[in-house]
């Protein structure tokens, strides 16, 4: 048996794999380069993927003997080192979607297979003179170094992103601390491990609150906060004697993903009016009644407009009988039960949240490669949001809970929405990226179906309730925004 012939093919698996993985996960669903709390494991991830980039160009028509033997050994414990670590570190910035588990373990079981085959031939490498043996392998070599350059500019690449988020958290250090209440409050947040979430703990937090969290992987979130929150998985674990001031109510699915087959659409709306509904019971009961629930929604409550309409949208525009729209009914009409309990209910339609994570590194990323341009016509109009002025709006509306009624929606969009090509031009010159290179529209419906409106519709909505509770946005601006995110 060849256990050397073996182990390299084992490794272009591997490569395959960590491929996958890396756009996939690291980069599309996960957009780690994004996420401030993943600094660290970039940093780890760029150091692994420069060892491997070496293990696959040295590896790939050499053997390695004497010397450079137990140099190899050496290398392989490292690695294993920084794997090791890297498990842990994963385990308490983020929670793993289930996919990536599984490519990750599949990648350890296979990384660790083709090390040790490696390692049953070092007795021999060890006792032979010491060089490095020229012994290609046809186009499996070819193969194996070409993962080695993809590898090591994917290193490159994590590398740089860890040295930028850096920057981002000293930039984000010195921004003026968000303010929501005068005096420590008890308060309720869902979807506290998502993006908006996970940036709004952490500024309730530094601003003196007390927080409690729900989450279906409780220890996991309380890792993510240091310790500082409470972490709770089901609305029943709170006492109804339990003081909870304010609920900022924040949990749903994703919505861009799947295709919105009856089976997602049934999932996305659990997600939302699902556990809305557990909240508001729970309110029911409670002998300290919230005086405020913060509640969010989206924009998609408006609908689509179509092409030449340019009205502009504002909290009373009516809504529309396609599914979008109908998801953020019934999701702001189970956040209004809690009215009928003298809570005061502002709805959050949220348009394009742009931060370091969220949608905005896939909006990104054909930018970057050089792949910009007009969506489909690129004429659909797009509301977007710097995240920073979501978590201000949301302590503004909170301040101003005086001048709130029972019922309020309030648009979460800076002032100037602006048409997807002039998205893509902005972005384009913010990254020092050509944008001229159209993408058509009907692969997109022909693969997302209903779902593609969310990409090649739009909304030009305007935050008049917001402005005239006297917000004034950081970001008002688009380019301003994005200089600040890139």
């Amino acid at each position: 048996m060849n256990t050397h012939l073996i182990a390299l093919q084992l490794m272009a698996a591997q490569g395959l794999l960590g491929a996958f993985d890396t756009l996939y996960h690291h980069e599309l669903t996960e957009a780690l380069p994004q996420r401030a709390s993943a600094r660290k494991e970039l940093g780890i991830h760029a150091t692994r993927a420069l060892i491997y980039s070496l293990l696959f160009v040295g590896l790939s028509a050499w053997t390695w003997q004497g010397a450079w033997a137990i140099v190899l050994l050496l290398v392989f414990g490292i690695e294993i080192i920084l794997t090791l670590w890297d498990f842990v570190i994963e385990d308490q910035t983020r929670l793993l979607p289930a996919t990536e588990r599984v490519t990750h373990t599949i990648l350890a079981i296979n990384g660790g297979a083709f090390i040790t085959l490696l390692v049953v031939n070092t007795p021999d490498w060890l006792h032979a003179p010491t060089q490095m043996l020229w012994q290609p392998q046809g186009w499996l070599s070819v193969f194996l170094a070409l993962c080695g350059v993809g590898v090591g500019l994917s290193g490159i690449r994590d590398g740089l992103a860890a040295l930028r988020l850096g920057r981002l958290s000293v930039r984000e250090k010195q921004m003026t601390p968000i303010h929501f209440s005068d005096k420590s409050e008890q308060v309720l947040v869902t979807g506290a491990t998502g993006f908006i979430g996970s940036l709004l703990v952490k500024a309730l937090l530094a601003d003196g609150q007390q927080v409690t969290i729900l989450s279906r992987k409780p220890k996991q979130a309380s890792w993510k906060f240091d310790g500082k929150v409470r972490a709770i998985t089901s609305m029943r674990e709170l006492p109804a004697n339990q003081r909870v001031d304010v609920i900022i109510n924040l949990a749903g699915e994703r919505i861009l993903g799947w295709r919105w087959s009856e089976k997602r659409k049934a999932e996305l709306r659990q997600s939302r009016t699902g556990l809305t509904r557990q909240i508001t019971e729970w309110i029911s009961r409670a002998e300290h009644k919230p005086r405020l629930l913060l509640a969010a929604s989206a924009i998609g409550y408006y609908g689509i407009q179509a092409p030449g309409d340019d009205r502009e949208l504002d909290e009373t525009a009516p809504p529309q009988a396609i599914f979008m729209s109908e998801l953020c009914q019934e999701w702001e009409q189970a956040n209004q039960a809690a009215a009928h309990d003298g809570v005061k209910v502002a709805k959050l339609r949220l348009g394009v949240v742009l931060g370091q994570q969220g949608a905005l590194g896939m909006m990104l990323l054909p930018i970057k490669l050089g792949l910009g341009g007009a969506l489909g016509s690129g004429k659909q109009w797009q509301s977007w949001i710097h995240v920073h002025d979501v978590l201000r709006g949301i302590a503004h509306v909170w301040q101003h809970e005086a001048t709130l009624d029972n019922d309020n929606a309030i648009n979460f969009t800076a002032p100037q929405a602006v048409r997807q090509k002039q998205f893509s031009q902005i972005a384009a010159r913010v990254l020092h990226r050509p944008s001229f290179f159209p993408t058509p529209g009907w692969p997109m419906r022909l693969a997302l179906g209903e779902q593609a409106d969310l990409l090649l519709e739009g909304q030009r909505v305007v935050p008049k309730r917001l402005l005239e509770l006297g917000f004034v946005f950081s970001y008002p601006d688009l380019g301003m925004a994005l200089t600040e995110l890139a």
